[in-house]
């Protein structure tokens, strides 16, 4: 019997691919949790033998949980399954250890499949975001340049982008040009927008 705990922060999801998976003979559901963090403490009290995480969930996502989970549980495979399904955040997962990635829109018999190829020690990656994710290239963002577009994604102003990232008003200004320069953005809104949309921030 494989043993899945599941993360997403919408219940209605949540509990619809609870109900899907435990349609199967060698699926059981042993947790469900609304949170990365609940995803972390879960897994450490179940010790599941995969995770099934959302990608945006509120406080620490499905990306950052991961690795966690693999620390508390090393036998545990994460797989993130997401309505972001852009090629920043695959690259992302990859790097964090996730051993699959798909998007909502898969169906719940490919998803059972999944559960069963990372529990058996293998990887799957959604053949479209496979796809997209080496057409799109690295992204050209320093780790600060994408801090800082982050913090201005939601119409931030310097000073409070600055505060947020704990840095001097004209340090931030800095980042803000060089990241905007490199793509191609007349401004940072602009440039925010075009980094969220490769999911590079």
């Amino acid at each position: 019997m494989i043993r899945v705990l599941l993360a997403d922060d919408e219940n209605l999801i949540r509990t619809a691919l609870a109900t899907m998976l435990a349609l199967e003979d060698d699926i059981e559901i042993v947790a469900q949790t609304e949170s990365g963090e609940g995803a972390v403490t879960a897994a450490t009290e179940f010790a599941p033998d995969v995770a099934v995480l959302d990608l945006q969930m509120g406080g620490i996502d499905g990306i950052e949980a991961a690795p966690e989970i693999a620390v508390a549980v090393p036998s545990c495979a994460s797989i993130i399954v997401t309505s972001h399904g852009r090629p920043g955040y695959l690259k992302k997962a990859l790097s964090a250890g996730v051993r699959g990635f798909l998007p909502k829109t898969t169906s719940a018999a490919t998803l059972a499949e999944v559960v069963r190829t990372v529990h058996g020690g293998g990887r799957y990656v959604d053949p479209t975001l496979a796809a997209e994710a080496i057409g799109a290239g690295d992204s050209p963002l320093t780790p600060r340049e994408s801090d800082v577009l982050e913090f201005a994604a939601d119409g931030a102003t310097v000073a409070e982008i600055a505060a947020r990232a704990h840095l001097s008003p004209g340090t931030t200004r800095n980042y803000l040009s060089s990241a905007a320069a490199k793509l191609g953005a007349a401004n940072r809104h602009e440039a925010s927008s075009i980094a969220r949309r490769h999911g590079w921030i």
